[in-house]
């Protein structure tokens, strides 16, 4: 039997904020916004391609805004998404060769900590 990651929950400050950040500057699809009540909000964000996405929202994770470090995304192509994500307006560090792979990293307005890798041939 397959176990597939579908979902990870991100602590954020500010939900439209965070929202706007992974659409507008990273790329992410919009899945869901609901407002179940008051107190709780859902928003899932999945990067394109992916089959696991992000959840934001008020009233559905427990940790500290920011405090989520090492996500990790991977694409084919380092330097075009390095070229994306710098056109789209993030702040992203330069390129980095690593003897495991080429990576980029960033990170959201609340301080979340991602890297996007490019994967080295195997074998």
């Amino acid at each position: 039997m397959d176990w597939k990651l579908e979902l990870v929950a991100i602590p954020v400050s500010d939900v439209d904020r965070a929202k706007a950040f992974y659409t507008d500057k990273v790329g992410f699809n919009a899945d869901h916004d609901h407002t179940v009540s008051e107190e709780i909000r859902f928003v899932q964000l999945t990067p394109p391609g992916s089959g696991c996405s992000i959840a934001l929202g008020k009233g559905i994770v427990d940790g500290a805004p920011g405090s989520v470090k090492g996500l990790q995304m991977v694409v084919a192509d380092i330097d075009e998404a390095h070229k994306e994500l710098l056109a789209r307006g993030a702040e992203v560090s330069d390129v980095q060769d690593l003897p495991w792979g080429r990576f980029v990293f960033f990170a959201d307005p609340d301080g979340n900590k991602w890297a996007v890798q490019q994967l080295l041939p195997r074998g």
